[in-house]
């Protein structure tokens, strides 16, 4: 049985690894569960790769690699090399010679009938992280971009495409059939202090976990309150295609666009003091905003953000009770 969680994190890749790692040093990693996206998740050279869950592990341990902005920090590239050698066509995907590592590890289990979730909390057992991270679900889910060039899969569009095609929606395969990870479910069921949506994608890495229906009954049936921090800063995104895709499909690329994205599901969102213009507009769709200094560059930036993210959320619980 597992213990009640008082923070829940709902991350994809390398920013929501950012504020996850801030949220650890604040309540104590053992008092964080962090759920991960799979729909980014896919094989390529018969290994099973799960690219935001390997950057939550790897930030978590503080194996990241900040200057590169993705992967594992000391990374070699000998396999790819000597890939390319052999066939050039299947080395579009980078695999570092630390990060095969850890897919073929992974690819052993599954094959051997083990779950993703007890794969994945061994992993983080052993690069030493006391916080849970667990996949939203077992079950296969996979992310399809609907794009003016026809659907592609996720890492077709990102990696093979660059980004390049428009985007006209997305598609989550598998997500109605999906079944939440048990240790999440029960968290969830149990109750939680918080519940902290991460600057991560909207369309890519938090929509794919909101599609399972089941997580996202058990969200709207939590007591917690359910606080944003918004990944667009300035109108334009930290990092990957979030302005992009918020402008191909016709919605505004600023925190107000984010809080519209999330309206009727979170009870407040954390924008960046440089849109501290938007804070009424937000709130006059019933969002409680806090506006804060969201640019994560050092640790201590990372800490802060979690501390005044988290101090907004029990801001936002004792409101409710008060009423």
């Amino acid at each position: 049985m597992t213990t009640p969680c008082p923070i829940i994190a709902i991350s994809g890749g390398v920013g929501g690894a950012k504020l996850a790692r801030g949220l650890a040093s604040v309540v104590g990693a053992s008092d964080l569960m962090v759920v991960a996206n799979v729909g980014d998740d896919f094989e390529h050279l018969g290994l099973a790769i799960c690219p935001d869950i390997d950057s939550l592990l790897y930030g978590l341990s503080e194996r990241n690699d900040e200057a590169r902005g993705w992967g594992r920090r000391d990374e070699s590239w000998n396999f790819m090399a000597a890939l390319a050698e052999l066939n050039g066509s299947e080395a579009w995907f980078n695999l570092g010679d630390r990060d095969l590592a850890v897919h073929l590890e992974r690819t052993r289990r599954l094959r051997a009938g083990e779950s993703l979730s007890t794969i994945t909390s061994d992993f983080a057992r052993a690069f030493g992280i006391a916080a849970r991270v667990l996949p939203v679900t077992d079950d296969r889910l996979s992310t399809i971009v609907v794009t003016d060039r026809g659907e592609m899969p996720f890492q077709q569009y990102f990696v093979a495409e660059r980004c390049e095609p428009k985007v006209c929606d997305f598609r989550f395969e598998g997500a109605k059939e999906a079944r939440v990870t048990p240790d999440v479910a029960e968290s969830l069921r149990r109750g939680a202090g918080a519940i902290v949506v991460c600057p991560s994608n909207p369309f890519i890495s938090v929509d794919p976990i909101l599609a399972v229906p089941e997580f996202l009954n058990l969200l709207r049936g939590s007591a917690a309150p359910i606080v944003a921090v918004s990944p667009i800063v300035g109108g334009m995104a930290l990092k990957g295609p979030a302005a992009k895709m918020l402008i191909e499909r016709g919605r505004e690329c600023s925190a107000l666009g984010i809080a519209r994205h999330y309206q009727g599901l979170i009870d407040g969102i954390v924008i960046d003091q440089v849109d501290e213009y938007l804070a009424e507009p937000i709130r006059a769709l019933g969002i409680a905003v806090s506006v804060e200094a969201t640019i994560m560059k050092t640790d201590s930036d990372k800490t802060n953000l979690a501390r005044r993210t988290l101090a907004f959320s029990e801001n936002i619980r004792q409101g409710k009770k008060a009423e």
